[in-house]
């Protein structure tokens, strides 16, 4: 059964969209099989993928408001073993449309159960916001991923979003784990970067993934082609760094099945 991860963070322009991309491209290719799931209504993941958007194919929107069978929506991508359901303008609307309907908070989940078996990873990219598509990914969600700039404002942000997290665990009993928080567009050159990386680390302690992001212009330049950077520039420092941090999570759910099965 796939393990689902929620990328996300309230504050735009983070990288969570890149990481979406290039973690499960870096994921596939240890022969895993990974499904995308676009939920910002931007749709940047969909073009990011080389995905047209079409107003002839079910898309996500389908899938979470009417009743579309989420195995009609997936598309496979130029990457191989990485499929993902893509978003279309119609998403725009979807936090509206959900507010009158029963269950609105578990629309996801409900629409991603039939296809757990079928994949090993379901990475869900969020909008920047604490929305009702925010709230249903990360109650179909087992962890989040956060990506987080090293910037003035990163700790503010991330607080907010931890806070979130907490509330969502007590008023829907649902257990979900941090998977990390990882550092993007990182620029060891600056004393800021390495001062908030410091902060963090030191206020989030092991939530801290030592996988970094490097700020990168093959990566910024990548989903222009409709391409993650293992096939844009597959020895870029982006492309280095995305593998780490694909071995990284795998490393780290080993670690957790370890300890799940020594304490029974």
């Amino acid at each position: 059964m796939a393990k689902v991860i929620a990328i996300t963070n309230q504050k735009g322009g983070v990288g969570k969209t890149t990481t979406a991309i290039n973690l499960g491209a870096s994921l596939a290719a240890n022969d895993l099989r990974i499904l995308l799931v676009d939920s910002d209504p931007q749709g940047n993941c969909t073009t990011g993928l080389g995905i047209e958007k079409s107003s002839e194919k079910p898309t996500f929107y389908q899938a979470l408001l009417n009743g579309v069978a989420a195995s009609e929506t997936i598309q496979t991508t130029e990457y191989d073993g990485l499929s993902i359901i893509p978003a279309d303008k119609n998403l725009v609307a979807a936090n509206l449309d959900l507010v009158d309907l029963d269950d609105r908070e578990y629309r996801l989940s409900k629409a991603l159960r039939p296809v757990l078996d079928e994949y090993d990873y379901i990475l869900i990219d969020c909008p920047p916001a604490l929305d009702l598509l925010t709230l249903n990914a990360l109650l179909a969600a087992d962890s989040v991923l956060i990506p987080i700039q090293c910037e003035f404002f990163a700790l503010e942000g991330i607080s907010q979003l931890m806070d979130t997290i907490d509330r969502v665990r007590e008023s829907f009993s649902h257990p979900i784990q941090i998977e990390g928080i990882l550092l993007t567009m990182y620029d060891d050159r600056t004393n800021l970067t390495r001062q908030v990386a410091d902060d963090l680390k030191e206020f989030f302690e092991r939530d801290v993934l030592s996988t970094v992001i490097p700020r990168s212009i093959r990566l910024a330049e990548a989903p222009s082609f409709g391409k993650p950077i293992l096939l844009y520039d597959p020895r870029s420092r982006g492309a280095e760094s995305y593998i780490k941090l694909a071995k990284e999570i795998l490393e780290n759910e080993r670690r957790r099945r370890q300890a799940t099965q020594s304490a029974r």
